[in-house]
């Protein structure tokens, strides 16, 4: 890490020369970063790890959803740092609000579409920068030459670790009309086996977010699960098929326990549809041909994904991990934290007394002609 601030020395340009040119990172200054509920103390350290070794001075705004964690996030970084180094913030809207209305010299925000935009919005009034960690409806197509059920397994996976409350989470499946009841047949055998089969199973952050998933699956054909109890804020692993591109299901970040399969006929139908919603977090293509898997990346603007897997893309410090546009802005993990956080600043230092004539006046045609050779 001690290497990222080092100074990256380039070549001078040929009007530039004999000059030293090089490219340092320096702090924004002031940052703020506000994280989400669902992996509190990961979606937070993460970013201020970052932000910190970058040199900045943060202050941190974790969600009063997880309230627990939180007196935990601040009980360290009150025995970690100074006061006016990194700080944090507990509190609901009302501090949020307070925090937003303060000029920052960069924001990160990890949370929903909705508060994003206002994020946005506050932080327009400064012309603060930020970074947006987002959601969305990330996508997943199983073709009918995908290992069913290698792709069943992986699915119920990235869907259903901490209850589908994951903002990478496969949040619907396309699947070829041909293969969808071997599938469906592979999805409910690993819930199953590798989900109901432990006592680790997640439960709903809160019972705003129980009701609200509840809703999503009112009047909807589930074919499996479905079954809830509100006074452990338990939703049982749901599987919906049929399910019509109106519903209430499609037309929000799901952000639970349940899986909507809907079928397609052709891949060309798969990409409209997913074009159709914005551009996800995320995507995943089960196929064994990679021709098709070039022919979605090529097709749909997505944050991140996979091919023949889920989640695991994420999972690393060696690539960037963000959304675009409906699903955010910008990026981060490893290095890419530090980048985020750090404002790179181009410096030439001219070392020589020579004075190149050709960029004073007068201008002639002679110099016109040099000036082109030098450019080209």
């Amino acid at each position: 890490m001690r290497h990222w601030n080092r100074k990256h020395f380039l070549l001078p340009s040929k009007m530039q020369f004999p000059a030293i040119c090089y490219r340092s990172s320096h702090p924004y200054g002031n940052v703020l970063i506000m994280s989400p509920w669902n992996y509190p103390f990961m979606l937070t350290m993460g970013p201020l790890l970052g932000a910190v070794a970058a040199g900045n001075c943060v202050i941190v705004k974790p969600s009063a959803y997880s309230s627990l964690t939180s007196e935990i996030i601040k009980s360290i970084i009150e025995e970690t740092f100074e006061r006016g180094h990194v700080d944090v913030i507990t509190g609901g809207r009302e501090q949020n609000k307070e925090l937003l209305d303060i000029r920052f010299d960069y924001i990160f925000f990890t949370g929903s579409s909705k508060v994003g935009k206002q994020v946005l919005e506050k932080a327009a009034h400064y012309l603060t920068p930020v970074t947006l960690e987002l959601g969305g409806k990330s996508p997943c197509i199983v073709d009918e030459t995908a290992n069913l059920k290698k792709a069943a397994k992986r699915i119920i996976f990235g869907k259903f670790v901490n209850a589908g409350q994951t903002c990478i989470a496969p949040d619907y499946i396309l699947v070829h009309e041909s293969v969808k009841d071997s599938l469906l047949f592979y999805l409910v055998k690993n819930i199953k086996e590798d989900i109901l089969n432990y006592n680790d199973y997640s439960h709903i952050v809160n019972l705003k977010h129980f009701n609200r998933l509840l809703n999503l699956m009112e009047d909807e054909n589930i074919y499996y699960g479905g079954e809830s109890d509100n006074k452990k804020l338990y939703i049982e692993p749901t599987i919906l098929i049929d399910v019509d591109c109106e519903s209430k299901v499609m037309q929000e970040e799901i952000f639970g326990p349940i899986l909507p399969v809907i079928t397609y006929k052709t891949l060309e139908n798969a990409i409209e549809y997913v074009n159709r919603n914005g551009k996800p977090l995320a995507m995943y293509y089960f196929t064994q041909k990679s021709s098709r898997f070039n022919k979605v990346l090529s097709s749909c603007n997505f944050g991140g994904g996979c091919h023949n897997d889920t989640v695991l893309h994420m999972a690393t410090g060696h690539m960037p991990f963000g959304g675009v546009g409906d699903s955010g802005m910008g990026g981060y993990h490893g290095k890419y934290t530090f980048n985020t956080f750090s404002h790179y600043r181009s410096i030439m230092r001219n070392c020589t007394s020579f004075e190149n004539p050709l960029r004073y006046q007068p201008y002639s045609k002679v110099k016109e002609n040099i000036l082109k050779l030098l450019i080209r």
